[in-house]
């Protein structure tokens, strides 16, 4: 009989603000900010210091970091998909703000995702990336529009121009591009950087584009508003250098970001600093070039003087001067982070009284900040930090009643509630190495890095005690057991780098008479080894005490006497890990050669070395009251092991950086997971059942997968270079779905012609008097053939149609453009069947025009095509006007009290300020005429 497994499933992740290889935005409605949390992202209410949504993929997804997000602008209402994500294989997510529900996902690019901008109508999404290309995507539609080819390296930034019909691109090949979407070409390539362009931005009046890099300068270009404009231009340039601002830091520019009403540019540099520049309107402009002049003059004037006239002054236009870049961007802050900034927003809505503007910033310690920019400082208004560490996770402890969890990082330990994630208590610390709950659930012990043992008290969340435990770092805090199994106040054992283990009992202690009693320990027992103990196990009925140390040994102690029992031989590296099973059967190490070794803790005999990880095994424990276990390893995976018969069950793969720890839950029905990439995962066991032979047949599905979808990627060469002028291609990219999709779209042409053929013989039947009812097709559903191929085409996602029809052969093809006629007749498919018909005759255009067959449904199509498209234009055209008409009677009957309130409330403080100065006059002269009066009596 096959044997059975419950399977583990991701259930929650928790402890991670902000990652910081994504950028931060706010979303449409500028209240909550965006912030990456590796394969999600949260909108955070910053006053509140909480997230209000969190927006999650799907499980299948869940692996693929966030690597950039976009909002559209608040003023887009045209579409629901308002907020896209960037993601590390390069697929793009819609998502719906209000909802938090993902309306779509786009395969495209064959990297990373680096760059995503909304048009200003929120219609269109352009996305770059590292592949080097630039994709722009219909976001109503669901669909790529086209692909532009051009930039030699990643694109770093890209900015939509001009309402949306053109775009400005840069990249790490040095050079900007700017496009026409109408005409799909490269209207300009802008130079003049000499090292990779990270980021630019352009004001709101699209007045000035700002451009950075690693030169010292930021480089400031001014757009073309018109085509009259100016004779020094030339016919097709969109920008023109203006000039260049020097930058403070000499760290490579990150980030370059304008205000909602582009008065403030911040440039946030991949340091600690983010220079704050204001810039100037035309006046005030004017007013700096003059003084810079007169200045200018002064100097020249000395100068003249002090050569007694052997030099001429050449006289300047102080009234009319010339105006450059250093004139109209003046540094105004900067503003100096305790840590690196790795992305930085402006809030779009409008800022504190007496500020210019709110400033968003994330740190890479896990950190958000949010500043307030005035004219003589910057002051942080709000910080969010309780939820997380400020670096990785490198030990968890669960308490006997599985409802707390305790995590240590490099300078603190924080409670959390393993059921919701919510963070209870965070307590400063030492660097924690290990931890563990005392019996009773009311103090924790932390060993650190410098040896000491924390004692913490987790209702009041304070240090109640530290001891010099030890002259090295703390590496294991294990419980001692009762002889049946429970965890009392019997004491704990710590193993420590000073080849010492010590045994420890608890005790209260009262430092004076006013104060409480708290718990403290005492050393007991010492037992040392000759070498550093890497961990320390006990087994369940606390009859032994194993040993890892640093000399790739494991040595088995018995707990009461000392007395030497075993040792266990084998690894080629130090064991970093061990745990011995609830009935003391068997006892199991991870060790940093990559194996699991299972051995008998009767003889100490090796049952079993299995290659577990694909790096180092760093934890490993079984699941209470079976043979079960799991082990964590830096590979970043987690599995599960049947230690009878030494199988892998189960690959659990979710964390982005190594795994360092895990605690299992007393009864097995979760366990949690701390990493390097400081978040904490839980994985559920759920009723679902599994089997090893299936499992095994799905990991060989999935590498063989893997390499069909990397069959069709150089990775060993460069791709060829793409032409200067740049080029146009196609935005998806063949997947496992549009492969699929074209299955399914051959599988219904087949079955249709198949019917068409039955229903055709049964016809002649009965014309002859033979035939007997027809009998419906099961497969179909009741549907025609024209139905059912139909309703196969319109499953398909409309991003992956284009490359489902271009994985048709011709046959099939010719067959779907004979149902094209058919289905043009319907009002709501037309559309549908113009995409179909487009992408099929650039396909396959060469063999249709040779193909006698086709030529009549062609000429059919040609007849038929252009009018459905009229009507459908038509109908939208006459839809449209009739909602304009009736928006301006809604506009005519609406009596609502704020309508045009801006406007008038401006008029009533006009006619208010024109009554108090002809009150003002009339008091004026009526004091006149009473200083007046006395005297000429």
């Amino acid at each position: 009989m096959v044997k059975a497994y419950l399977r583990y499933e991701p259930a929650l992740s928790f402890g991670v603000i902000v990652s910081p290889h994504s950028n931060v935005v706010y979303d449409p409605s500028g209240r909550r900010l965006l912030a990456a949390a590796l394969d999600r992202f949260a909108a955070w209410d910053l006053k509140r210091g909480l997230p209000s949504a969190t927006f999650t993929p799907s499980s299948s997804s869940a692996s693929l970091a966030v690597s950039c997000i976009a909002s559209s602008p608040s003023a887009a209402s045209a579409s629901a998909s308002s907020i896209a994500s960037g993601h590390a294989d390069g697929s793009i997510r819609l998502w719906d703000a209000e909802t938090g529900a993902c309306e779509a996902t786009l395969h495209g690019h064959r990297s990373a995702a680096s760059a995503l901008r909304f048009s200003p109508s929120g219609a269109v999404l352009a996305s770059g990336s590292k592949d080097c290309d630039v994709i722009l995507w219909d976001v109503v539609a669901q669909a790529g529009l086209f692909r532009l080819r051009g930039h030699r390296d990643q694109v770093t930034d890209l900015l939509f121009l001009d309402s949306g019909k053109k775009l400005v691109t840069c990249s790490k090949d040095k050079f900007m591009r700017v496009w026409d979407l109408d005409t799909q070409h490269c209207l300009q390539i802008v130079g003049g950087h000499h090292s990779e362009i990270w980021s630019m931005d352009v004001d709101p009046s699209e007045k000035f584009l700002v451009s950075g890099s690693a030169d010292p300068e930021l480089r400031v270009f001014r757009i073309r508003q018109s085509a009259e404009e100016g004779e020094d231009w030339n016919k097709w340039d969109a920008l023109k250098l203006f000039g260049e601002i020097p930058r403070q830091a000499k760290e490579r520019v990150q980030t370059i970001r304008f205000n909602k009403d582009g008065t403030l540019v911040v440039c946030q540099v991949a340091g600690k600093t983010a220079d704050i520049y204001r810039i100037l309107d035309e006046a005030e402009a004017t007013r700096k070039a003059k003084r810079r002049l007169h200045r200018k003059k002064e100097k020249a004037s000395a100068k003249a003087a002090v050569a007694e006239g052997n030099g001429t002054v050449k006289d300047q236009d102080s009234q009319n001067p010339t105006v450059v870049v250093t004139d109209v961007f003046k540094l105004l802050q900067v503003l100096r982070s305790s840590k690196k900034i790795c992305s930085v927003a402006f809030s779009p809505t409008n800022p504190p009284k007496g500020c210019l503007a709110t400033l968003s910033l994330s740190l890479n310690n896990n950190v958000l900040e949010t500043y307030s920019v005035d004219n003589d400082k910057v002051s942080k208004m709000y910080s969010v930090e309780i939820h997380g560490h400020r670096s990785d996770i490198r030990s968890l402890a669960l308490n006997s009643e599985d409802n707390l969890l305790m995590s240590t990082s490099h300078n603190a330990v924080k409670i959390w509630n393993p059921s919701t994630g919510d963070c209870l208590r965070t307590i400063d610390s030492g660097y924690g190495l290990c931890s563990a709950f005392v019996p009773g659930n009311r103090y924790g012990l932390v060993g650190t890095k410098t040896g000491t043992l924390e004692i913490i008290d987790i209702n009041s969340g304070n240090s109640v005690d530290v001891i010099e435990a030890h002259a090295g770092s703390i590496r294991s805090i294990v419980l001692i057991p009762d002889e049946d199994g429970t965890v009392n106040a019997r004491g704990f054992v710590t193993g420590s780098a000073d080849n010492d283990i010590k045994f420890w009992e608890y005790q209260l202690v009262q430092k004076s008479d006013s104060d409480a009693r708290h718990l403290s320990v005492t050393n007991v027992r010492t037992l040392k080894m000759n070498d550093d103990v890497l961990a320390v196990s006990i087994g369940p009925t606390g009859k032994h005490i194993a040993v890892a140390l640093l000399d790739c040994t494991v040595k088995v102690f018995f707990l009461d006497t000392l007395k030497f029992c075993l040792s266990l031989y084998g690894h080629k590296l130090p064991v970093l890990c061990m745990d011995i099973s609830s009935d003391g059967a068997f006892i199991v190490t991870g060790s940093a050669d990559k194996n699991l070794k299972i051995w008998g803790m009767d003889f100490g005999d090796c049952h079993k070395s299995i290659f577990a990880h694909t790096d180092s095994v760093m934890d490993v424990k079984f699941v209470p009251r079976t043979h079960y276990m799991f082990s964590v390893g830096k590979d970043r995976t987690v599995k599960y092991w049947d230690a009878d018969k030494f199988e892998l069950l189960l690959t659990l793969e979710g964390h982005h950086a190594e795994v360092w720890c895990l605690a299992n839950s007393s009864r097995g029905n979760f366990i949690v997971t701390g990493s390097h990439d400081r978040s904490i995962r839980r994985w559920d066991r759920t009723e679902e059942q599994l089997f090893i032979e299936e499992e095994r047949e799905k990991r060989l599905e999935e590498t063989f997968e893997a390499d069909l979808d990397n069959a069709d990627e150089d990775r060993y060469g460069k791709k060829d270079d793409a032409p200067e002028e740049g080029s146009v291609g196609v935005p998806g990219k063949k997947t496992k779905e549009t492969v699929s999709a074209a299955d399914a779209i051959i599988d219904a042409l087949d079955t249709a012609e198949e019917e068409e053929k039955r229903l055709n013989e049964q016809k002649e039947l009965q014309n002859s008097g033979e035939g007997t009812k027809s009998v419906p097709n099961v497969i179909m559903q009741g549907h025609s053939p024209s139905e059912y191929v139909l309703n196969a085409v319109s499953n398909v996602r409309p991003n992956d149609l284009e490359q489902a029809l271009l994985s048709l052969p011709f046959s099939d093809a010719l067959k779907l453009m004979a149902y094209l006629k058919e289905w043009s007749l319907i009002p709501l498919k037309v559309e549908l069947v113009c995409r179909v018909c487009h992408v099929l005759l650039q396909t396959h255009h060469n063999q249709l025009t040779t193909t006698p067959a086709a030529r009549s449904i062609l000429t059919e199509l040609k007849e038929i095509l252009y009018g459905r498209v009229k009507d459908c234009k038509d109908t939208i055209g006459f839809n449209l006007a009739a909602m304009d008409h009736i928006k301006e009677l809604l506009a005519m009957r609406s009596d609502a009290p704020f309508r045009d309130a801006k406007a008038k409330l401006m008029e009533i403080r006009q006619k208010q300020s024109k009554r108090s100065d002809r009150s003002a006059g009339g008091d004026k002269r009526k004091r006149k005429k009473q200083k007046v009066s006395p005297a000429e009596s």
